[in-house]
């Protein structure tokens, strides 16, 4: 029978009877103390209360003491201690644990003040608790007491220190005890040793890590995973591999901390087959390890796989908890699926961890990238702590879906709530400029980020206010902007000039910008085409060939363009021309239907912006079968009746004439559409776009 099931019976039939020895008291407490039942000893403490019992002894109640501690069962703990008649060091030291569980550091540094004489014990857990606190100051100070005051130092206490240190990355006091633990004799002790490896793996400093490895005489599993973990994060990533190899050599048995560190090395490398070959080698997989692989298909651009494994993880029974949920609802917003993204957000509500900070961070993200700005500030608005990475999130969305006054509204607001901006939150600022046209506002936020705020622009920025000075016609003033740089320009740099050139028709700066991107990024086909495109516009034919000359003799190829429309559940994909669809027959009778309906309205196909040298019908041939149009044929077909909002993704910037069209159908055929390309959100409602033209 289970152990806590004979327990809770025996504590049963203790309340049928009106009288107990001391001894059934001690047996008992001890079997609390064995199973770790925080329940049943407090019925049993409940009824010596009720019977005025009183221990002669400490031991009783320290033993109750100790299960509450564990459990961190601080309440409990501190009444039970409050009403002691008699207390020693154990009592104080099981209270020590409680408040260090607990993280409660004021309540941990008054108790350790007031205790008559303390041990190595209660030293140890308050350096301890400190160090997980982050208190690293007040853990070193506690630890020069304690030497001070002639109480033994152990390797316990070296290693809180050691760990303290590890936790804020402070190699300089960590060396400093360090040089304590040489003088001891404990330097090669097997956990010291091991504390000393992880302070310098974190601390950036992996060969003196591995020169402690290599000398350890008994590495244990935590040996190996200091030394493993300390190449990933320093993005030795080859030789975090190569080390697994020898822990399997050793006859170390790896563990889920180990497995989900080559996981990762694995993912940072893209060898996605090797790391689920190794998933499928694990015999109890846990929440890391499930969350590992999720989190790594998400950045190799696996999103739907990650969605899948979620799906696995729950079926196979093992619970999420708010990382999983939050990097599952990153790849709902990679995907923009909104259908997976409220699911998961109903999943996040019924575990009850939608109050979370990162998961409601990634929910408010998720909504904006699928075209819910409103539904994102709901989850906004529902955050009690709200980090910066909260405000980014919510800033970056109302920027992404057209709404650029909320946003730099709501930076205002931040600022308010004493939140100190960082370098993605001027992104969202800057971006909202653009999109506004605020050119002197946004020049004053550019600055107002080192003078104000202490950020040094990054290039980002700089690609920013270089889009903001360039839609405004100042393309003279980007390209001035470009040689102030405390940076080399990289391709974003140039990439943006080119593009508010080929806005402003600028060939002589466009050019400029296109040759460095030539060098840069030499197969590349974006600046050509662009290029290529600028010299169409203006009936430049013979340079529009010479760029294609080039192109065709160095291979270079232009990037597929395509868009989809998730239904139900299921994604639909289409190309320019695409006949490949089962349904393509039916799509483009739906098609051609809404062409006849607009051309009637007074829409007219903008041919100009077929940037070839051919006739008028292949012109029109050409740009009336767009993906996005596609795409948007589809939904309609399929979802014909009620008022439901289409939505359709692009991977490249919508075209001008498309982007006429989706107005066009929004008014004339009543639907609301909302549009993600490659560079913002698009709705479309009533005839008009919340880009407001500009994109």
């Amino acid at each position: 029978m289970n152990p806590k099931h004979n327990l809770k019976q025996a504590i049963d039939s203790l309340y049928r009877h009106t009288h107990v020895n001391p001894e059934a008291y001690t047996r008992l407490v001890l079997d609390c103390v064995r199973l770790n039942d925080t329940h049943q000893a407090k019925r049993l403490q409940t009824h010596m209360d009720n019977n005025l019992f009183e221990p002669t002894t400490t031991f009783i109640h320290n033993r109750l003491l100790h299960v509450y501690a564990n459990s961190g069962k601080l309440s409990d703990a501190r009444n039970l201690f409050d009403k002691m008649p008699q207390r020693d060091i154990f009592t104080y030291n099981a209270m020590l644990k409680a408040y260090s569980k607990m993280g409660s550091v004021d309540d941990l540094l008054g108790l350790f003040k007031t205790i008559p004489c303390k041990d190595s014990v209660s030293y140890n857990t308050v350096i301890a608790g400190l160090g997980t606190r982050g208190c690293v100051s007040e853990a070193l100070e506690v630890f020069v007491r304690m030497q001070k005051e002639g109480v033994e130092v152990t390797g316990y206490s070296y290693v809180s220190v050691l760990n303290a240190c590890s936790r804020v990355l402070d190699l300089r006091r960590g060396k400093e005890v360090h040089g304590k633990v040489v003088v001891c004799g404990l330097m090669f002790s097997g956990f010291v040793c091991n504390a000393l490896t992880d302070l310098y793996a974190k601390c950036g400093e992996v060969d003196a890590a591995r020169w402690l490895f290599d000398r350890m005489r008994d590495k244990n599993v935590v040996s190996w995973n200091s030394m493993i973990s300390g190449y990933l994060k320093n993005g030795l990533v080859e030789k975090c591999i190569e080390l697994f190899s020898e822990m399997k050599l050793s006859g170390v048995k790896p563990d889920v901390v180990t497995v989900s560190n080559v996981l990762g090395a694995f993912f940072q490398m893209g060898r996605i087959g090797e790391a689920q070959k190794l998933f499928a080698e694990i015999e109890k997989k846990d929440v890391i390890s499930w969350t590992t692989m999720i989190v790594g298909h998400v950045q190799n651009g696996k999103e739907e796989d990650s969605l899948v494994l979620f799906n696995e993880m729950l079926m196979a029974n093992v619970k999420p908890d708010k990382f999983t949920i939050s990097s599952v609802v990153s790849s709902c917003a990679r995907l923009a699926s909104l259908f997976y993204g409220q699911t998961i957000h109903g999943k996040s509500v019924h575990m009850g961890v939608e109050d979370d900070t990162l998961v409601s961070s990634a929910l408010v993200d998720m909504y904006s990238k699928c075209g819910e700005p409103t539904e994102a500030r709901k989850i906004f608005d529902t955050i009690h702590a709200k980090s910066t990475v909260s405000w980014n999130s919510m800033i970056l969305g109302y920027a992404q879906n057209g709404k650029d006054l909320e946003a730099l509204t709501l930076y205002e607001e931040m600022l308010n709530n004493g939140i100190k901006p960082d370098s993605i939150t001027f992104v969202g600022v800057l971006s909202a400029c653009i999109h506004e046209g605020l050119t002197e506002r946004g020049d004053q936020y550019f600055r107002s980020m080192t003078k104000q705020h202490g950020i040094v622009p990054t290039l980002d920025h700089y690609a920013c206010l270089i889009n903001l000075l360039g839609r405004s016609g100042r393309v003279e003033g980007a390209f001035e902007t470009i040689k102030g740089m405390p940076y080399k320009p990289d391709s974003l740099i140039w990439s943006t000039l080119l593009s508010v050139c080929k806005l402003n028709g600028d060939i002589e700066h466009g050019e400029m910008a296109a040759k460095q991107l030539f060098e840069l990024e030499p197969n590349n086909a974006e600046p050509y085409i662009t290029l290529s495109n600028m010299y169409a516009a203006k009936g430049r034919w013979k340079d529009v060939a010479a760029m294609r000359s080039v192109m065709n003799s160095n291979k270079i190829k232009k990037f597929a363009a395509f868009s989809w429309v998730e239904l139900d559940g299921k994604v639909h994909k289409f190309v320019s021309e695409d006949r490949a669809h089962p349904e393509s027959e039916a799509i483009y009778r739906e098609l051609n239907r809404i062409i006849r309906k607009l051309l009637k309205a007074g829409f007219t196909p903008n041919k100009n912006l077929v940037l070839h040298d051919v006739g008028d019908d292949e012109k029109l041939e050409s740009i009336c079968y767009h993906s996005e149009k596609l795409a948007l044929a589809y939904a309609l077909m399929k979802k014909p009746e009620g008022r439901k909002t289409v939505r359709i993704l692009k991977n490249i910037r919508v075209c001008g004439d498309c982007h006429l069209f989706m107005k066009f159908v929004s008014r004339i055929i009543g639907r609301t559409i909302i549009l993600r390309d490659s560079n913002r959100f698009h709705h479309f409602s009533a005839g008009c776009c919340s880009c407001k033209d500009l994109w």
